[in-house]
């Protein structure tokens, strides 16, 4: 499997697990504000090959840091685009982790896939914003029906999971904030951020500021009020 990055040691991104992240590149979306072209652009990916991580490498680390870490996070770009991940994930699972998946939910099916082969103990799905709207946030490769499919088959509870969305000012507004609260309606988990201006794919994305707390807040009772179990705000 092709893994750009590696983070070897986390306590924030395994909820109650000690874990490392590794980071796959490539992804099937295009988000207009996402800070992490050199993962995403096929132009940008070229140049980081070089330094590209073996899977071989990984494996070695995991088996030295047993019973130090509960567990792996596999983050991106989007891992589900990798055509090795299973079988990369029963490596890793072999040699006694827990395994969470974020991912973009474009690719539901791979997500069923490694649900029902039980491969995955956690799931973080990023929820960019209605599915009306996806395409012109995430651009023409996100799939909305697919993004639909992925939210429904979490909220069935076969796997832990959480809902993740970067909440945007002049993007998210009250109102489109109120139908992503009924698309995500009686769902675990749901942890909002604020978008913080950096390098982004699309550079008018840039000079956007931070919402206000009394802004987020005000998001937060939104969603709380569609009978999510728990709305928090991420640093």
């Amino acid at each position: 499997m092709l893994i750009s990055g590696v983070q070897p040691f986390t306590l924030l991104d395994y909820p109650d697990k000690v874990a490392a992240i590794i980071f796959t590149p490539g992804c099937n979306m295009r988000c207009r504000f996402c800070h992490n072209k050199e993962f995403v652009l096929p132009q940008e990916i070229v140049k980081l090959r070089p330094s590209f991580i073996s899977e071989k490498t990984i494996l070695n680390f995991l088996r030295s840091r047993k019973g130090k870490l509960d567990g792996l996070v596999i983050s991106g770009g989007e891992p589900t685009v990798q055509p090795d991940l299973k079988e990369f994930i029963k490596k890793v699972r072999a040699l006694g982790y827990l395994v969470k998946l974020d991912t973009n939910g474009n690719l539901p099916d791979v997500l069923i896939s490694l649900i029902k082969e039980h491969l995955v103990d956690y799931v973080a799905m990023d929820v960019k914003t209605t599915p009306q709207r996806y395409k012109e946030l995430a651009g023409d490769l996100a799939n909305p029906k697919n993004i639909v499919k992925s939210i429904n088959l979490l909220k069935k509870n076969s796997v832990p999971y959480e809902f993740r969305t970067t909440v945007i000012d002049g993007v998210h507004t009250e109102e489109i904030v109120k139908e992503m609260a009924q698309l995500l309606e009686g769902s675990d988990k749901l942890y909002l951020q604020t978008f913080r201006p950096e390098v982004t794919l699309d550079p008018a994305f840039e000079k956007k500021k931070p919402l206000s707390q009394e802004k987020m807040n005000t998001f937060v009772d939104i969603f709380k009020k569609a009978d999510i179990k728990i709305v928090d705000i991420r640093q």
